[in-house]
C-alpha cells in the first residue's frame, strides 16, 4: 500500500480522483521512455468519455457548476464580508513579500538541482564553459531576491533568463510561465517591505524617469503575476491531458487511482481537465481567486504526498498560490471590478 493511500479511504473519493490527477506532473511522475513514447504516439480524446457518458458526466458538471456559485455567493454576501474582510485585508501587504521570497527560493532550488525550472530538463548542460557562471549567477540571484537585496537587478535576470530557456525549448516553457509572473512583479514592486533594500533605505529608483515607470507598472504587477500563472495551468493542462493525453492516463494507470475512484480512467483524465481549466480561468480573470487559490493548494499538497513528486519544482506552485491568495483581488480583476465596495471585496 502506498504511503499515503489509507488517507484517501477516509476522504470522499469521487470528488478526489480528477483533482489529484490535475495537480500530479506526469513529465515528474512518469519515466523518460514512458514520456517520449506518450508525446510520439497520438493519444485518446478524453472528450470522447463525455459522449458517451454524458448522463455521468452531466452530473458532476451540475455538481461543479452549483459549488462554484454557492461559493460565489458567499463570497458577496456582506455579513460574511464585514466578518472576514478585515482579517483578509491584513494579509494584503504580505503578498509581495511570499511572491519574492517564492521567487529566491525557487531560483536557488533550481540551482541547488542543476536545472532551472523543473527536474525533466537540463539547460546547463548546453551552456559549455559559461555552466558554472550560470549555476552562479542563479545562486546569487536567489539569494538576493529572497533577502531582498538589488531584487530588480536579479529579477531582470531571471526574466532574462526565463527568455532564453523559451527560445532554447520553445512553447513548452510555457507550462513556466509563473516563474516569469514573478520575476516580472519583482522587477516592478522590488524589495518592499522586509528586506535588506528596505533596511538601508535603498528600496527606490533616484531617477525620476525611472521612478514615474516603475508607478505606472505597479497596477499592473498583481495582474500579470494572475495571468502568467493561470496561462501556465492552462496550457499545463491542455499539453498533458489533452494533446497528449496518454501522459494523465498512464500516471492514473501506473499510481492505480481506479482502485480508489471507480470511474473509467480516461473520465478521470477528462476531470482533471477540465478542472485545471477552470482554476486556470478563475485565476486569469480574477474571479474567485482566493477559493481557486485554496483548491489548488489543498490538492497539489494531496498529490505530492500521494505521488511521492519532489517539493522543490512546487515551490513556484505553492509559494504563488499563497502570494494570490493574500493579495485577492485587484481593480483589473472581476471580482474587484464589479464587486469591491470601498474596504471590502468577495471573500473567497
Amino acid at each position: 500500500m502506498r504511503p499515503f493511500s489509507f488517507v484517501l479511504r477516509l476522504l470522499p473519493l469521487p470528488l478526489l480522483g480528477a483533482p489529484l490527477v490535475s495537480f500530479a506532473h506526469e513529465v515528474y511522475v512518469l519515466d523518460p521512455a514512458t514520456v517520449s513514447l506518450d508525446i510520439a504516439n497520438v493519444s485518446p480524446n478524453p472528450f470522447s468519455l463525455a459522449i458517451s457518458n454524458f448522463p455521468e458526466f452531466s452530473l458532476w458538471a451540475l455538481i461543479g457548476v452549483i459549488t462554484v456559485g454557492a461559493v460565489f455567493l458567499i463570497s458577496i454576501l456582506h455579513k460574511i464580508e464585514d466578518w472576514l474582510c478585515p482579517a483578509l485585508m491584513t494579509l494584503k501587504p504580505f503578498a509581495p513579500v511570499a511572491a519574492r521570497v517564492t521567487l529566491g527560493t525557487s531560483l536557488i532550488f533550481a540551482a541547488l538541482h542543476g536545472g532551472f525550472m523543473g527536474p525533466e530538463f537540463s539547460p546547463f548542460s548546453q551552456s559549455g564553459y559559461f555552466t558554472t557562471a550560470l549555476i552562479t549567477l542563479l545562486y546569487v540571484s536567489g539569494a538576493s531576491v529572497l533577502f531582498g537585496l538589488f531584487t530588480r537587478l536579479s529579477a531582470a535576470f531571471a526574466l532574462a533568463w526565463y527568455v532564453f530557456l523559451f527560445f532554447l525549448y520553445g512553447s513548452y516553457m510555457l507550462t513556466y510561465l509563473d516563474y516569469a509572473g514573478l520575476a516580472f512583479l519583482a522587477l516592478v514592486l522590488g524589495s518592499g517591505s522586509y528586506s535588506l533594500d528596505g533596511y538601508r533605505g535603498a528600496a527606490g529608483f533616484k531617477k525620476i524617469r525611472l521612478r514615474r515607470l516603475i508607478q505606472r507598472l505597479e497596477p499592473y504587477a498583481f495582474p500579470l503575476l494572475r495571468l502568467c500563472f493561470g496561462a501556465g495551468l492552462l496550457y499545463a493542462s491542455w499539453y498533458a491531458k489533452f494533446a497528449h493525453a496518454s501522459l494523465a492516463l498512464d500516471t492514473v494507470m501506473r499510481y492505480h487511482l481506479t482502485d480508489y475512484f471507480h470511474f473509467d480512467p480516461l473520465f478521470i483524465v477528462l476531470g482533471a481537465f477540465i478542472i485545471e481549466v477552470l482554476l486556470g480561468i478563475f485565476f486569469i480573470i480574477g474571479f474567485e481567486i482566493r477559493f481557486a487559490a485554496l483548491f489548488f493548494l489543498t490538492f497539489l499538497v494531496l498529490s505530492l504526498l500521494y505521488f511521492g513528486e519532489d517539493l522543490w519544482p512546487h515551490l513556484v506552485l505553492i509559494g504563488g498560490s499563497v502570494a494570490l491568495f493574500f493579495h485577492g483581488y485587484d481593480r483589473l480583476s472581476f471580482g474587484g471590478r464589479f464587486f469591491k465596495r470601498m474596504s471590502r471585496e468577495p471573500v473567497f
